[in-house]
């Protein structure tokens, strides 16, 4: 009987080679792992998706190398230096070591009727040619170049025939503040007056006039105010008092030789005391009014005031001194006393002294006034005289 060959049954896996089962099962799990994966994940429900967790990457060593000088970050760059932080300052000059650089501006000059602009401009220009202080007049010949309530209340009208505008002198005052500057407050002619003085009528009829005529200078004859008599005395001071209230910004203000007598007035009469006593009061009130004003004169050295003007003024309690060297013939002598004090006041035809003042370390301050009329002219001629 022949038999027929059995066929055989099953999936026949087992007469496949071992081979082929590791390559197929490799193959697979490879697909799996990378495509397959996600084939079916997209078959699951959402909440069922598998998950595999990832590992995270290994950390990479980062090598810290030192931040170059002056490299720039981005929380704090570099910015080039403003053509202010790269300029050099240098150091003062003799000129600029002087504590006051100061000129003159006498009634009328550069301010009457004047407009805002141009005062402004006038005081940035001195500054510009080193002036650090200006000493202005607002009083001469017996009357205020302001506008004034005593005046009106007084003599009956407000301040000397002028063309001033209201606020010319805050004006001033202001600019120069701004600039690094001062104003002094100049009392120009002091107690003295001539016949074109707006009072003079009325100082005499009032009997205000010590006896005799002042010819200190040649070419003008003075008549002097007696501050011995009590209107006299009131009207100084409530004029001081209601200066320093009305610009409480003013520097200082600044008596002349005008503050004193004439020896050779009849009589022969020594004032000296007396004159002490109303500067006193006068300055004293004026403290009062306004504390932080200095109080400054610019007269002769110590002995000629006291001799030939009965000026006592180591007496006074003023501020600070100026020395009036005007007279050049006795410039030397002047000038050892102005190194004592707070310093010295030239005019422009001595400006050839201005070199050997800068330069002299004793001399704290040097004031300036304009004989020729001219201060801005004055002013420019500074720097070729120094």
């Amino acid at each position: 009987m022949t038999h027929k060959k059995k066929e055989p049954s099953g999936c026949g896996c087992l007469n496949i080679p071992l081979s082929v089962i590791i390559l197929f099962l490799g193959g697979g799990y490879w697909w799996f792992s990378q495509k397959g994966f996600s084939e079916i994940s997209k078959l699951l429900p959402q909440n069922e998706q598998i998950t595999t967790p990832i590992s995270p990457s290994p950390p990479i060593p980062t090598t810290s190398f030192p931040k170059p000088i002056n490299s720039p970050t981005k929380t704090s760059e570099a910015k080039p230096k403003t053509v202010q932080q790269q300029k050099t300052s240098l150091p003062p000059t003799p000129w600029e070591k002087k504590v006051i650089r100061g000129i003159y501006l006498s009634r009328y000059q550069i301010t009457n009727n004047a407009d805002e602009q141009t005062i402004r401009q006038r005081v940035r220009y001195y500054k510009s040619q080193g002036i650090n202080t200006i000493i202005h007049g607002v009083w001469g010949n017996g009357c205020t170049m302001y506008k004034s309530e005593v005046m009106q209340q007084t003599l009956g009208y407000e301040s000397c025939p002028n063309q001033f505008q209201s606020q010319w002198l805050n004006w001033l005052i202001d600019e120069a503040h701004k600039q690094g500057m001062q104003v002094h407050a100049y009392f120009e002619k002091g107690i003295k007056i001539d016949k074109n003085s707006p009072i003079f009528d009325l100082a005499i009829s009032k009997k205000w006039i010590v006896p005799g005529v002042d010819r200190t200078y040649s070419g003008i004859d003075h008549y002097v105010l007696d501050v011995e008599n009590p209107e006299v005395a009131a009207l100084f001071k409530n004029i001081l008092v209601e200066f320093v209230k009305k610009y409480p910004n003013i520097d200082a203000v600044q008596w002349d030789d005008y503050l004193g007598y004439y020896a050779e007035l009849p009589g022969k009469v020594d004032r000296t005391e007396n004159l002490t006593k109303f500067v006193q009061q006068m300055t004293s009130s004026m403290k009062q009014a306004n504390p932080l004003v200095s109080f400054d004169i610019c007269h002769h050295n110590p002995y000629w005031a006291k001799k030939y003007f009965a000026a006592d003024w180591e007496k006074w309690g003023v501020n600070r001194v100026f020395i009036q060297a005007y007279n050049d013939k006795n410039f030397n002598e002047e000038l050892n006393y102005a190194e004592k004090y707070a310093g010295i006041a030239i005019t422009d035809y001595q400006l050839s002294r201005l070199k050997s003042l800068v330069n002299n370390p004793n001399i704290k301050s040097i004031l300036i006034f304009p004989f020729s009329g001219n201060p801005e002219k004055t002013a420019s001629s500074l720097k070729n005289s120094i």
